[in-house]
């Protein structure tokens, strides 16, 4: 394993042996992101996943997560504000 320059916090700091994520996206993560700010997306990740009470198995949430791995990780597109006021619902 060796450190990689982060994209996010723009320290550098220890990479990944192997990708974290699968396909493209997760070579990206491994050339990219350190583990501290993956260990970061995780916990924002959880966060939507229970806010939303989304299922992971459903693919329209799972590619709300990935648009928004991708905003959190890479700064590509917009990210999902926890929107207190959907209580636990979203409209795709």
């Amino acid at each position: 394993m060796s450190d990689i320059a982060c994209s996010r916090c723009g320290e550098t700091r220890a990479g990944f042996e192997r990708p974290p994520f699968p396909g493209a996206i997760g070579q990206k993560i491994v050339g990219e992101t350190c583990q501290n700010c993956w260990g970061d997306w995780l916990k924002q990740q959880t966060m939507l996943i229970n806010h939303y009470g989304l299922n992971v198995m459903d693919p329209e949430a799972r590619k709300l997560l990935t648009r928004n791995m991708q905003a959190f990780l890479f700064k590509a597109g917009n990210a999902e504000d926890v929107d207190v006021s959907k209580k636990g619902t979203i409209n795709w």
